[in-house]
């Protein structure tokens, strides 16, 4: 008996067609980055059910519901401390909202919020704090809100008193 293979031809190479909901890139020919498709407000959350141990870096908005055992930081990023959340760490952001667990330091440049149920166990360093009845604080604070004009020397003469001195001479 004879058997006939019928050779098979290769696929078509498959096409991936856009999604039009995704605006197409502009000014770009090599493909889409994700810059290109995510807007920049974007904002993270680690919900409830989340641990992390270890550092946690990010550039926009953070809230976090879980437990994290680390430092967070971000030069730019306002982080939400969820009331569920329990964080051991220090924190060093833009600005922070406070309704869980935090124990550990918080060092902000702008505004610190302690809201009613939230508990702080650590120091504290911002430009602006605010704290709810009900919150628990247990640390030392430092509102400092002005830190560019306690930066000024005092010795700094005006130009008025520069001309005064000269003309004197």
């Amino acid at each position: 008996m004879v058997v006939f293979i019928k050779p098979t031809q290769p696929a078509p190479p498959a096409t991936v067609q856009p999604d039009p909901r995704i605006p197409a890139p502009t000014g770009t020919t090599q493909g889409t980055f994700m810059a290109d498709i995510i807007p920049s407000n974007t904002k993270n959350t680690l919900a409830n059910d989340v641990e992390i141990k270890g550092s946690i870096k990010f550039m926009q908005d953070l809230s976090v519901d879980g437990k994290v055992e680390g430092e967070i930081t971000s030069p730019n990023g306002m982080l939400v401390v969820g009331q569920n959340a329990e964080l051991r760490g220090e924190i060093k952001t833009k600005s922070v909202t406070v309704y869980g667990k935090v124990h550990g330091n918080i060092t902000v440049d702008e505004r610190c919020e302690l809201k009613a149920n939230a508990q702080l166990h650590g120091d504290l360093k911002a430009a602006r704090l605010v704290i709810e009845e009900g919150a628990t604080f247990v640390g030392k604070s430092e509102v400092t809100p002005n830190k560019v004009t306690q930066m000024k020397p005092e010795g700094v003469r005006q130009p008025d008193q520069q001309k005064a001195v000269a003309a004197a001479r």
